[in-house]
C-alpha cells in the first residue's frame, strides 16, 4: 500500500464510519478499485484497525459525556443511592455491546473471509436501505435518551449484529432500531455513537493484536497508522455533521445514495471491470 491509498482508504473510513452507508462496504469497494485483495488477512486486519482513528474522534467529541457516564457508573457500584439516569445508561451501552461482541468473535472467520465480497456488499446495501426506509416509517420519535430503557438497550445491540455484514452499517443498523423503539433521531445517533466505542475498539483491538504480522508483511504499520490518523480527523468533522444533520433530516435520504452504489457496483461486477472477492 502506497501513501496516498492509505490516505483516500482514511477518509473513507472516516466520512462513511459514522453516516448510515457501511464503511466496511466502502473500504471493500475502494479497496478492490485499488487492486487489493480484499479478504487477504492483512488487509482484512487494516480495515478494522484504521476505525480505531474514528472511534478516538467519538472518544474526543463526547469526552465529557463519556466521563459523566464513568464516573456515574463507578459511583453507581459502590453506591445505590446514586444509580440515577447516567447509571442506566452506562450499563446500557455495556449491554448493548455484549450481542456485538459474541457474534463477532464466533464469526470471525466468515466476516473476515466469506461475507468480504462485494456481491454480498451489494445485497446488503440494497436489504437495509429496506429497513432503514422501514424504521422511519414506524417511528414515533417520541423519546429522548433519558427516556431509554433496558428493552431499547438490548433490541439496539441485538440489531447492531447485523451491522458486522459489510454494507449493512453499524449506524444504520443501530440508528434504525433506535427510531423502531421510539427514539427521537438525535437520541437514536447519540446511542450509536456510545456503542460503537467498545465494539469498534475491540474489533481494532483484537485485529491488531492477532494480525500483526499480516499487517507487517502486507499494507505495512505505516500506512496503517497513517490511514488511522487520516480517519481520526475526517470522523470528527462527520460527527459533528451528522448530530446536526438528525435533527431535520431523516436517515432515509441515505437510501437512494446507498442503492446507486449498489446499482455502480453490480455494473461493474457483471462486466466483469472487478471481481467479487
Amino acid at each position: 500500500m502506497n501513501l496516498l491509498q492509505a490516505i483516500v482508504l482514511g477518509i473513507v473510513e472516516g466520512v462513511t464510519e459514522f453516516l448510515p452507508v457501511s464503511s466496511t462496504g466502502h473500504l471493500t469497494i475502494v479497496e478492490k478499485l485499488m487492486g487489493l485483495q480484499v479478504n487477504a488477512k492483512g488487509v482484512t486486519a487494516f480495515t478494522a484497525i484504521i476505525q480505531v482513528g474514528a472511534i478516538i474522534a467519538v472518544i474526543i467529541y463526547f469526552w465529557r459525556d463519556i466521563v459523566r457516564l464513568i464516573a456515574a457508573w463507578v459511583r453507581g457500584l459502590a453506591n445505590r443511592n446514586a444509580r440515577g439516569q447516567d447509571y442506566r445508561l452506562a450499563w446500557f451501552v455495556i449491554i448493548g455491546t455484549i450481542p456485538v461482541g459474541i457474534v463477532g468473535f464466533l464469526a470471525r472467520n466468515f466476516i473476515s473471509g466469506g461475507l468480504r465480497n462485494l456481491w454480498v456488499v451489494v445485497v446488503a446495501l440494497v436489504v437495509w436501505s429496506a429497513v432503514m426506509w422501514f424504521a422511519e416509517r414506524v417511528a414515533l420519535k417520541q423519546r429522548n435518551e433519558e427516556k431509554m430503557n433496558l428493552t431499547d438497550a438490548i433490541f439496539i445491540g441485538v440489531m447492531q449484529c447485523f451491522s458486522l455484514v459489510p454494507g449493512v452499517s453499524r449506524s444504520g443498523a443501530t440508528i434504525s432500531a433506535g427510531l423502531m423503539r421510539g427514539l427521537d433521531r438525535v437520541a437514536a445517533t447519540r446511542i450509536s455513537f456510545f456503542l460503537s466505542i467498545p465494539a469498534l475498539i475491540a474489533a481494532g483491538g483484537f485485529e491488531a493484536a492477532t494480525s500483526a504480522k499480516d499487517i507487517s508483511h502486507t499494507v505495512g504499520w505505516g500506512m496503517t497508522g497513517v490511514a488511522t490518523l487520516v480517519s481520526l480527523i475526517v470522523a470528527y468533522a462527520a460527527i459533528a455533521w451528522l448530530l446536526r444533520f438528525v435533527q431535520h433530516h431523516k436517515i432515509s435520504v441515505f437510501i437512494w445514495y446507498r442503492i446507486a452504489v449498489a446499482v455502480v457496483v453490480a455494473a461493474l461486477l457483471i462486466t466483469g471491470v472487478i471481481t467479487a472477492t
